[in-house]
């Protein structure tokens, strides 16, 4: 247990010496790129926080397209301040394609962070198999017999429930049979059945 722990600190106190001197690195860039005082600093703060959220989708498992883009991003900017802050570049002559990748940054940074943030919540929807088609209508049309409910899974009982407390919630009415069906995406017979158990 202690070894794992003395690994966990090591790798922990290795995580913010590197996040500390990226840091410094991104802020003595965008300073000599002519964003002084607090803008200075907001500019690592922005390239830290794009990283977290890239890595945050990475994990979460959906849309890995859209976190490896952002994450590459995020860390190009990182490793770009590092070596350019390490002698290869005159911090008091920074070249004028510099300062508009510096002065770019905030709205890269924004439109990175906005669309990691914010997706599209999956809908769940229920497939009912279509009923077979006929060649065409008998000779002598009968009154068809009465369809029996539809079998109706307790879960979908349940997830309809959360729906029908929501709507109540937020309107002040019980939901109806045809919203219901609007935001469940079944057929009305199955509908019917469902709002018949609420």
């Amino acid at each position: 247990m202690r070894a794992h722990l003395a690994r966990v600190d090591a790798v922990l106190v290795q995580a913010v010496i590197a996040a500390a001197l990226s840091f410094a690195h991104l802020h003595d860039l965008a300073s000599a790129a002519g964003q002084d005082g607090w803008k200075a600093w907001a500019y690592p703060i922005s390239v830290d926080l794009l990283l977290v959220a890239a890595w945050k989708r990475l994990r979460s498992g959906a849309s890995k397209a859209a976190g490896w883009c952002w994450f590459v991003v995020a860390l190009v900017a990182s490793l770009g301040a590092n070596v350019a802050t390490a002698g290869l570049l005159d911090m008091t002559d920074v070249p004028a394609w510099l300062r508009i990748l510096v002065a770019g940054w905030p709205a890269v940074a924004f439109l990175g962070g906005t669309l990691l943030a914010h997706t599209a919540p999956a809908t769940e929807t229920v497939s009912v198999p279509a009923a077979p088609e006929t060649a065409g209508p008998p000779a002598d049309p009968e009154p068809e017999p009465k369809q029996p409910a539809p079998h109706v899974p307790a879960a979908l009982v349940n997830h309809a429930r959360k729906l029908a407390d929501d709507h109540h919630a937020r309107t002040g009415s019980p939901i109806d049979t045809a919203t219901l069906r609007a935001r469940l995406g079944v057929p009305a017979p199955l509908a019917d059945a469902i709002a018949s158990r609420l």
